[in-house]
Parts: C-alpha cells; sequence; structure tokens
C-alpha cells in the first residue's frame, strides 16, 4: 500500500478519514473511484486525490456516497483520528 507524499491540506475534514478507511479495506484508490463511479457520483481520480489529500472542499453528494460505498455512517468520516490533535 502506498504511504501518501504529501502533506494533508485543510479543505475538509473527511479526507484524511476516507484515506484511512478504503485503505483499512485494502480498496485501492482507482477501484474505489469506479465504485463511487458506479454509485452513481460523477467524480474523476484526481478530483477524488485531491478530497483524500484534503486539498479542496467535500460537497454533500461526495460525503453521501463515499459513506455508504465504505457502508459507514456519514458521521464516522468527521471523526478526529489524529493522535497529534488529540482523540
Amino acid at each position: 500500500m502506498k504511504i501518501r507524499k504529501a502533506t494533508y491540506g485543510t479543505c475538509n475534514i473527511i479526507g484524511k478519514n476516507a484515506e484511512r478507511m478504503r485503505k483499512e479495506r485494502g480498496i485501492k484508490q482507482k477501484d474505489f473511484i469506479a465504485r463511487l463511479q458506479t454509485s452513481g457520483l460523477d467524480i474523476n481520480p484526481s478530483s477524488y486525490s485531491k478530497l483524500e489529500g484534503q486539498l479542496r472542499i467535500a460537497t454533500d453528494k461526495e460525503v453521501y456516497a463515499i459513506a455508504r460505498v465504505l457502508n459507514v455512517p456519514m458521521e464516522l468520516l468527521y471523526e478526529n483520528k489524529d493522535p497529534e490533535k488529540g482523540a
């Protein structure tokens, strides 16, 4: 599994959690994007990569689709799992 080279941005809250949960499930990013597209979300690989990297804002439709594909409540995408920030 690839390790993120660039630092995370600050444009959204869910990107880091979406990436972590996707990787925990052993899903490659390209396969995850395909699942999102199959679920009806029009998103391209570059746009999704920026979302995970917190380099762009996540829309409500994207949050909803990501939660559905990961099969988790949307609230879990907003949890702070960063040990440096406590929680």
